[in-house]
């Protein structure tokens, strides 16, 4: 493991995106347990990507436009969706004091959704592991592997601290209803613009 997999990696990680904009939006409006269980979710997320690419999948989905719309498509009305229901205080965005635990597994399949439809993490991954890993050398599978691990907690680690930091500021924000409504409109704004930029994507 080299020293520029590690930058590289946390460049990648620390860039705000939809897994950072869900985790902050959990760690905003219900704290820090529900941040963390966000944060599981969008890691999950990244799992099917990362074996697509080690595995060749990825090449597929890149060789085939219309399983890269299709999958485009889906995940750019998710987000789509995401937005709307920030903006009627149904969705990340639902302030509530406590969040009972049975809610913890909605939270882990929406953060899992959020990336798993998002084609251009198996594009990223098909393009950056192999970089770092001769695909011809001995174990080269289970060394590409092991580099996606090491991805998954390092963005597992980094979108907690987001959640944590969004949670610390909790209190002082949902105390004041109007500075709420504006971070609502501002998520929900963050949230179709990554859905554009995911739409304007090509394979």
């Amino acid at each position: 493991m080299s020293a520029e997999f590690l930058i590289t990696s946390f460049i990648v990680v620390i860039a705000p995106g939809t897994g950072v904009l869900y985790t902050l939006a959990h760690g905003l409006a219900r704290g820090a347990m529900a941040s963390i269980v966000a944060a599981f979710g969008c890691t999950m997320g990244i799992l099917p990507h990362i074996a697509a690419a080690v595995f060749g999948l990825a090449a597929l989905l890149h060789a085939s436009a219309v399983a890269f719309q299709a999958i485009k498509i889906l995940g750019v009305a998710y987000l789509l969706y995401m937005a709307w229901g920030v903006l009627r205080e149904k969705g990340s965005l639902s302030v509530a004091n406590e969040v009972e635990r049975r809610s913890y597994p909605g939270v882990i399949v929406k953060g899992f959704l959020i990336n798993i439809l998002n084609p251009k993490l198996s594009m990223f991954f098909l393009a950056f592991l192999p970089q770092f890993v001769s695909p011809s050398a001995d174990g080269a599978t289970l060394k590409m592997l092991g580099l996606g691990g090491i991805f998954m907690v390092m963005t597992f680690v980094v979108f907690v601290l987001y959640g944590l930091f969004a949670a610390a500021v909790r209190d002082r924000i949902i105390s004041k209803p109007r500075v709420m409504t504006w971070f609502r409109r501002a998520f929900a704004g963050a949230f179709v613009g990554l859905g554009v930029k995911l739409a304007l994507t090509d394979p």
